[in-house]
């Protein structure tokens, strides 16, 4: 292709086989390409608002010429015939890829809203082969429709790949195997650093210092850290003033796996129906079931006889964020509010977020709570731990560092975000996912601890264990894909890299060294034929173990919600389980959920509810933002 620069062509003029060359024109520098298939889609007329149309050929047609702006000396992108836009990309290096072709789904959203005066949310599908010698351009642009048609069932603007470049896993997931990781992730941390500081001593190399220096700092950057948030979420931030004028209208996205929570969603339905907002309130129940429920029947009644309910239906959704995704297109609000199925959030919810909303915010997380906290000792602990990270780390975090993080619900976004942002399926924790597009977007999420919802409480061990090993899992996810890219992002302050530096990547390898106390001791008495108990090491451990951790319990119990703040106990036997093994639990958590995922394991498990038992909801922001 001698082009100069980028330029509208036809379809031919994509898929044409590359020149060949003879062996010596064959260099580092010689542009190799990717196919790329746009598949833009509207609403469809008509009562089903998931079905999807094609705009009109010229309208494509009118798009590929805008799109030409953002095309590099070379390229090509052309209208088919059947409406979708096809270009010829020059392939960059990996990780840039993915960015270039995200931008480009932007352009294209872009472009769609500048030659059309049609409203509505546009979905497009963005999909990717390379061409190369086991792939020509034909196949590729085959295997990139065929990405592009995944991507708009996804409705979340994420570029897709296929073709015979893809490597695709499918490992057997069984007792054994989940049994085999986690003795692995506690006997690797144990046994394999005691056998290598024996080895190196035998062959004269001692490194029990430096690693005993290394740990010291491990521990001491963890403990600093948990101090500083404690000390940064003691004094929480105050919420702007209600702007002048009318608020807007609102709406609250609920997503629900029906068959997974059809005792609570009715229940929560009518907490929202009784929301009192001064913009009004419309309520989006965007759910999908793989049979028919009778709950279903439930929820077409009470959306006839509400006129502010929508109940929709998303047939082809297998995700909490194809949910949320299908919810824009009847979304009316300029803010939405997401809320889990059985969030009940507390009265004048949406008229505090709106003063964060209307003061700049993109994004406000607000304050999860456990409603359930009476049924059992297991549902203290977690009510406990929820306290330690909605009225504590996020908040503390946030003020911290300068940034904040969607949570999953009781999370409000300008609804003008959420369409360019949308929610990101493929990744477990699809609400991190999100919070770091938006940091790498130079949006702004902020967290308000005292805008309350309550939720439910995982029932059983089991359960508990499934949810935070999607949660582990997902972050680790997360920071494979955005760790480097924000933090070579330009534009972020110092403070907001330390922050990412910290959130994506000290947390992933420091369950791996919190263990790493028990083999370095198990070599000084090796070495040594005994241990001296007045090592500082030991004096360290004591005040870790003593200070951090009941520090941070201590702040959660005074940043607490009344209701739990009424039960001291609670808080008083969290710290001691914490001491004793939930701390160590949850590093397993995660050091397991890093070997499911470098195995290829990426199966969704949902956390059961139930309607749980009933428990005051309505508490006035003032009392909760003491």
């Amino acid at each position: 292709m001698a082009h100069t620069q980028g330029r509208v062509g036809s379809t031919q003029d994509v898929v044409e086989p590359p020149v060949r060359r003879p062996l010596a024109a064959v260099t580092p520098d010689r542009p190799r390409e990717i196919i790329a298939v746009i598949d833009p889609v509207f609403a469809a007329p008509g009562d089903d608002v998931t079905a999807s149309v094609r705009p009109p050929l010229d309208v494509v047609e009118r798009v590929a010429a805008r799109m030409t702006l953002h095309l590099h000396p070379g390229e090509v992108v052309a209208a088919t015939p059947d409406a979708r836009l096809t270009l010829r990309l020059r392939r960059e290096d990996r990780d840039a890829r993915p960015v270039r072709l995200q931008e480009m789904a932007y352009h294209a959203v872009e472009a769609f809203d500048g030659v059309t005066d049609r409203d509505g949310v546009v979905d497009l599908g963005v999909g990717w082969a390379h061409i190369s010698r086991k792939q020509d351009p034909q196949t590729a642009e085959d295997h990139a429709a065929s990405a592009a048609e995944e991507s708009v069932r996804g409705r979340d603007l994420q570029p897709r790949s296929s073709g015979a470049h893809v490597r695709q896993r499918h490992p057997v997931v069984s007792w054994w195997s989940a049994s085999r990781q986690v003795v692995w992730a506690t006997l690797g941390c144990l046994v394999v650093p005691f056998l290598a500081l024996v080895g190196l001593y035998a062959v004269g190399l001692d490194i029990s210092t430096p690693v005993y220096w290394a740990l010291v700092a491990a521990l001491t950057i963890t403990a600093g850290t948990i101090w500083a948030e404690c000390s940064h979420a003691v004094d929480p931030p105050t919420v702007p003033d209600a702007p002048p004028g009318p608020a807007p209208r609102a709406t609250a996205i609920i997503p629900a796996y029906l068959p997974n929570e059809a005792d609570t969603i009715v229940e929560t339905i009518h907490t929202f129906l009784s929301q009192e907002y001064d913009g009004g309130l419309q309520t989006v129940v965007a759910y999908n079931t793989p049979i028919a429920l009778e709950v279903e029947d439930e929820l077409a009644a009470l959306a006839a006889e509400h006129r502010d309910l929508t109940v929709l239906k998303v047939p082809d959704s297998t995700s909490k964020a194809q949910n949320v995704n299908a919810a824009l297109r009847v979304a009316e609000g300029e803010f939405v509010g997401i809320f889990d199925a059985d969030h009940h959030p507390m009265a004048g919810a949406f008229d505090r977020a709106w003063r964060w909303i209307a003061d700049g915010a993109d994004v406000v997380q607000g304050h999860c709570v456990i409603r359930n906290g009476d049924d059992s000792a297991l549902a203290k602990l977690i009510a406990v731990e929820f306290e330690q990270i909605y009225a504590v780390a996020h908040p503390g975090r946030t003020r911290l560092f300068g940034f904040g993080i969607f949570g999953g619900s009781n999370g409000y976004w300008r609804t003008s975000a959420l369409e360019r942002i949308r929610l990101r399926g493929s990744f477990l924790t699809e609400d991190i996912e999100s919070s770091m597009r938006v940091l790498e977007a130079g949006g702004r999420i902020v967290n308000d601890p005292g805008l309350v919802s309550r939720e439910l409480a995982p029932e059983t061990t089991k359960a508990l264990w499934n949810q935070r090993m999607r949660w582990a899992q997902g972050w680790f996810q997360v920071s494979i894909r955005h760790l480097m890219p924000i933090v070579t992002q330009p534009g972020l302050t110092l403070r907001q890299r330390l922050g990412v530096v910290h959130l994506l990547g000290w947390r992933e390898i420091y369950p791996w060294i919190s263990l790493l106390t028990w083999p370095l001791l198990g070599f000084l008495a090796w070495r040594d034929g005994g241990l001296d108990l007045t090592s500082p090491i030991f004096l360290l451990l004591t005040l870790l173990t003593t200070a951090s951790g009941p520090l941070q319990t201590i702040a959660a119990w005074r940043l607490a919600t009344p209701e739990l703040r009424r039960h001291p106990r609670w808080f008083v036997a969290s710290a001691f389980a914490n001491i004793a093994f939930y701390t160590e639990l949850k590093n397993i958590v995660n050091r397991v959920a890093q070997l499911k995922q470098l195995r290829g394991e990426h199966r969704w498990v949902v956390t059961p509810r139930s309607a749980g038992r009933a428990h005051s909801t309505d508490t006035e922001p003032e009392e909760v933002a003491a």
